[in-house]
């Protein structure tokens, strides 16, 4: 741990993402399935039901800041694995084995996730989720007045 923290701005913010992200592709790369694919498959799993495919897309693209034509391939990639079966043409449900693979995913990045953030002050935790919650927002308004 550094002694001196450094003010949060973009940099530090994007240096703890990435590490982050570096973590969470080192465990799914061993179930052969990257970071796109999982988020997708976890909106499918929290839904709790089958999600209609346009939905689906939506939130993946929401969700990672990315575009539609990349989450449908997504899409067809986690179909053609059997993580995600077509129930009607614009509904998608989440297979046994895609439940599996989310739940071992999870609870192998949980754990991970105890040990990095073991020892941290619950009001630390708490005042870098209400900042990083009114940047998330900030952020996304600004790329919401962009596209207009």
């Amino acid at each position: 741990m550094t002694t001196t923290a450094p003010l949060v701005d973009g940099r530090v913010i994007g240096l703890a993402h990435y590490a982050g992200r570096a973590v969470l592709e080192s465990v799914l790369a061993r179930h052969g399935v990257t970071f796109q694919q999982f988020v997708t498959l976890r909106l499918v799993v929290v839904a709790d039901g089958p999600v209609e495919r346009e939905r689906l897309v939506d939130g993946v693209v929401g969700t990672l800041k990315t575009n539609a034509q990349d989450v449908h391939r997504v899409i067809e990639e986690l179909v053609g694995a059997q993580l995600l079966a077509q129930e009607e043409p614009s509904r998608l449900r989440v297979t046994d084995a895609g439940r599996e693979l989310y739940d071992t995913g999870s609870a192998e990045t949980g754990a991970i996730s105890a040990r990095i953030y073991a020892g941290i002050p619950a009001e630390d935790l708490a005042v870098a989720g209400r900042v990083l919650t009114l940047v998330t927002e900030r952020a996304n308004a600004e790329l919401a007045t962009a596209g207009k």
